[in-house]
């Protein structure tokens, strides 16, 4: 059978081979397939956004060139801390990132790209390299074990009121049309997607839904599959890309921003882990959780306040990060615990083929084994992240975790098997995230040695990152508003296409 016969990824499905096997020849080979007329280069800049630098044609010797050398860039203009007396960058594609772009006119192919020197090494800062690092020092820690990780896009698309057949309000969970007004709009997202290389796993709609005066609010997600930690960076940045640009299609605002007003569900972007060697998923043992899941938990729970710094990076986070809200506020995990911060969802250990059998009389039993499918949910981070800087600082968190002393007991003392908010006793045992950015800055500046090590986070990009979350001012933001929807509203629409 063909592996690539099913593979929504065009370039995939013609050069029959996967992305990571993508060469200059490949890419050439694709532009005269495809009559491609213009060549992009994507590139990831401080603000989490992608930027873009166009190339026409000229020639095959001019297209030849451009793969090749790649071009320059003023990095003083993406990196607030580059020096503009020394910021000239080089960007360089990387083969595998290739996709066709939906929405061109003109055929064009879109292709992400690294940041270089003036002396053709990798910048420092540069948050694809910075990610690059922190999964080298992880595989290096833990004898050959991959951290992988796969996100999930909560999102709002604001638009002009339909009357009819109107969810409930905070009732959107899985709703299907004609009460969920953009399942099409979704499902279209998840298709662009999936065709530019994403591994979605798949789609639905969220709680949050609601109206005020003519202008309605649906919350919706796509989750992804499992993958290397730099794939499913390029999926993320590549995705909320193509949402943006589909909405503007649909003449709606899509945002991924983490809070849209008081009182109603705020969006997330949780991150998924699972860490794996040879194939198998290291999470699991014979009787549950293993000391690796252990170890990976103890050091995200470690360093859980200042990992805000890279995954909530707004004033408007940390009005998502509020009790009852079903966002996490305190430092602890459990299992399908959604007040809990780390969370273990359902896995499919025991007796997955028996369901299918139950459920379909004419199937025999299967014992296949699904491990591979248990995952372990960090809740914090929202879609303000830089998703490289976040991941990145996820990778480390993880690799901490198999440095710290007793890290296995570190992780079951955070264990709780209750919705903690119900429980005073359990909630009064557990360390607070921050409230603020502010707050945020505080616990980098304190952890910053640990990010820093074997020079991952480069001291400047974390001085860079300090300094712009004390620069919003916010440390009694919360409580300054309160419930005052309408200046929570006004401080939303400041940060309304963060990240």
């Amino acid at each position: 059978m063909n592996d690539y016969k099913l593979n929504p990824n065009r370039l995939v499905a013609f050069l029959q081979k996967p992305a990571s096997q993508f060469t200059k020849a490949d890419i050439l080979r694709v532009i005269e397939e495809f009559n491609i007329e213009m060549v992009n280069f994507r590139y990831m800049a401080n603000d989490g956004k992608l930027k873009t630098l166009n190339f026409v044609i000229n020639s095959y010797e001019h297209i030849d060139e451009v793969l090749t050398s790649g071009e320059r860039v003023d990095g003083s203009s993406l990196f607030p801390f580059c020096e503009a007396g020394n910021s000239d960058l080089y960007v360089i594609p990387r083969f595998r990132t290739a996709f066709l772009n939906p929405f061109a006119e003109i055929p064009t192919l879109d292709i992400l790209c690294n940041f270089y020197t003036k002396d053709g090494e990798p910048f420092p800062m540069a948050p694809e390299y910075t990610l690059a690092k922190a999964g080298n020092a992880f595989r290096k820690a833990t004898g050959g074990m991959e951290f992988e990780v796969m996100g999930e896009l909560e999102y709002y698309v604001i638009a002009p009121k339909d009357d009819l057949y109107m969810a409930a309000d905070q009732r959107g969970y899985h709703t299907s049309r004609p009460f969920c007004k953009f399942e099409d709009f979704r499902t279209q997202a998840m298709k662009l997607i999936a065709e530019s290389g994403g591994l979605i796993k798949y789609g639905h709609s969220e709680v949050g839904n609601f109206s005020v005066g003519e202008v309605m609010y649906e919350q919706n997600e796509i989750e992804f599959l499992p993958t290397t930690l730099e794939d499913a960076a390029d999926q993320l940045v590549i995705a909320k890309w193509i949402m943006r640009e589909l909405g503007h299609q649909y003449g709606v605002t899509v945002t991924f921003a983490p809070k849209i007003t008081v009182g109603k569900a705020g969006s997330g972007m949780h991150i998924h882990t699972r860490v794996s060697k040879d194939g198998k998923n290291m999470y699991v043992a014979e009787n549950g959780l293993s000391d690796t899941a252990h170890k990976t938990m103890a050091g995200i729970l470690s360093l859980a306040g200042s990992l805000t710094a890279f995954g909530n990076t707004n004033p408007t986070s940390y009005f998502r990060l509020v009790p009852h809200q079903e966002a996490p506020t305190n430092i602890c995990w459990g299992d399908r615990n959604r007040s809990a911060m780390v969370r273990v969802p359902l896995g499919w250990t025991k007796g997955s083929g028996n369901m299918m059998a139950h459920c379909n009389p004419l199937e025999a039993q299967s014992d296949v084994d699904f491990s591979h499918k248990q995952t372990i949910e960090l809740r914090t981070p929202d879609g303000s992240a830089n998703v490289y800087l976040l991941l990145a600082g996820m990778t480390v968190a993880a690799r901490h975790g198999f440095e710290m002393q007793d890290a296995v007991q570190y992780a079951k003392d955070r264990y709780v098997s209750v919705n903690i908010f119900d429980h005073e006793d359990v909630l009064n045992r557990l360390d607070v995230l921050p409230d603020s950015c502010a707050a945020s800055a505080d616990l980098l500046e304190k952890d910053r040695a640990i990010y820093e090590e074997q020079g991952i986070f480069d001291a400047r990009l974390i001085d860079g990152i300090i300094k712009e979350l004390r620069s919003f001012n916010d440390r009694t933001l919360r409580a300054d508003l309160g419930n005052d929807s309408q200046k929570v509203l006004e401080l939303v629409e400041t940060f309304i296409h963060c990240g």
